[in-house]
């Protein structure tokens, strides 16, 4: 099962690349800034019952 993801900056658009776990629960959050532009992002990551995951990145508050 793949925990490494590669997820686009919803402010400039860079990859970034985040590992996120499902032994960590089926619902996470997350805030986390940039590395290039420094702003906040919000990651939402869901596991369905196999594991797979579903993530959103929007702007932070």
């Amino acid at each position: 099962m793949e925990t490494t993801f590669d997820l686009q900056c919803p402010f400039c658009g860079e990859t970034i690349v985040l590992d996120f776990y499902p032994e960590d629960g089926k619902h996470q959050e997350m805030i986390t800034d940039c590395e290039v532009c420094c702003q906040p992002i919000q990651f939402d990551v869901r596991f369905d019952r196999d594991g797979e995951a579903s993530i959103t990145a929007e702007r932070a508050q």
